[in-house]
């Protein structure tokens, strides 16, 4: 009995668009990691950090949304945030189940020192600015989003 493979092409991996994703994922990351070391962030308290920079305040649900970060991922990192000074928690006063984050003036002073980051981490992707912004686009369009750049 002859066994096809060829049914089994679907399972190598570089046949998955799922694994480039996820491996420039964790490049892209680490290649920011000695830039937000400066300003003492991680990742995804840098990415939180640039939705406070340009809206100032915002609900935790939509904060967790826009992120795409579930609550068990935000309400530590927003904790730590707030330990730094850099944010703070309140209650609404129209609902007390909904939680606001307000960037704080530390956290404001901080956006000065992470501007030149995006174009430092720019540098190192190999890609030209038009691949970068079809790039951009074409994940947007995976998740499901339209991307206005």
């Amino acid at each position: 009995m002859i066994m096809d493979d060829s049914k089994y092409d679907v399972l190598k991996i570089e046949n998955q668009l799922c694994f480039p994703l996820y491996a420039c994922s964790r490049e892209i990351v680490k290649r920011y990691k000695p830039f937000l070391d400066q300003i003492d962030l991680t990742y995804t308290q840098y990415i939180v950090m640039m939705v406070l920079w340009e809206e100032k305040s915002v609900n935790v649900k939509e904060l967790g949304a826009r992120l795409y970060l579930d609550s068990g991922t935000l309400t530590p990192l927003l904790k730590k945030l707030e330990s730094k000074g850099l944010l703070t928690r309140t209650r609404s006063d129209k609902d007390e189940r909904n939680l606001i984050v307000t960037l704080t003036e530390a956290g404001e002073q901080l956006k000065e020192q992470a501007v030149e980051i995006p174009m430092q981490i720019a540098g190192c992707t190999n890609l030209t600015a038009e691949e970068g912004v079809m790039l951009y686009r074409i994940l947007y369009k995976m998740l499901g989003q339209s991307a206005e750049k």
